[in-house]
């Protein structure tokens, strides 16, 4: 039997952890961050959602750059150190190397296999929340995380997070070619 679930939210849905890298008061700022998503193919373009009373809100608005990172399994601890503490009260400049792509307000976390570098094209003010809608001025790839020239997630490691539950998981064994898996089904109809 079918339940409903009370709490009404997409807290049922798995999220790709991510850390969010922004220049908070001219210094390197990181926070946890799951809440991304794809919004745009030319420009390539994704979306973020934060509560505006995070420090990373205020360091977004100030300089219109952020840049998101994916760590690996090996980096959970530091993940979600990130997430713990404010920018507003612990500078979290040192956790990380970081290097600069184009945008001079985007750190990039040298240990992700996996960055990208983001210019704020708009912000929707929501109820709780801002999402922020940016740009991808660039993806940088570790070529130890490529195989075919293509980022591969058994390589990267990537983890999510669930909620309720609030665990973290490590990505599984591939199970289907997406745009390939169905078509055996095309084909019935």
């Amino acid at each position: 039997m079918r339940q409903i679930f009370e709490q009404k939210n997409l807290f049922c849905l798995p999220w790709a952890q991510t850390i969010l890298g922004t220049h908070l008061n001219g210094r390197v700022n990181f926070m946890a961050l799951d809440w991304v998503t794809r919004v745009n193919i030319t420009p390539a373009m994704l979306g973020i959602c934060m509560n505006r009373n995070n420090a990373s809100y205020g360091a977004i608005m100030n300089t219109g750059e952020f840049s998101i990172n994916l760590p690996t399994v090996d980096m959970v601890e530091k993940t979600d150190y990130t997430g713990l503490v404010s920018g507003k009260n612990i500078d979290k400049s040192k956790l990380f190397d970081v290097f600069y792509g184009e945008l001079k307000s985007a750190p990039m976390i040298s240990e992700c296999p996996l960055t990208i570098e983001c210019k704020l094209s708009q912000s929707v003010d929501l109820p709780t929340h801002t999402f922020f809608i940016a740009e991808i001025i660039n993806i940088h790839v570790d070529d130890k995380s490529l195989s075919e020239g293509k980022p591969d997630m058994k390589k990267i490691r990537p983890f999510f997070l669930t909620m309720p539950d609030n665990n973290y998981w490590a990505i599984g064994k591939n199970v289907g070619k997406a745009w390939s898996a169905g078509k055996s089904l095309r084909k019935q109809n």
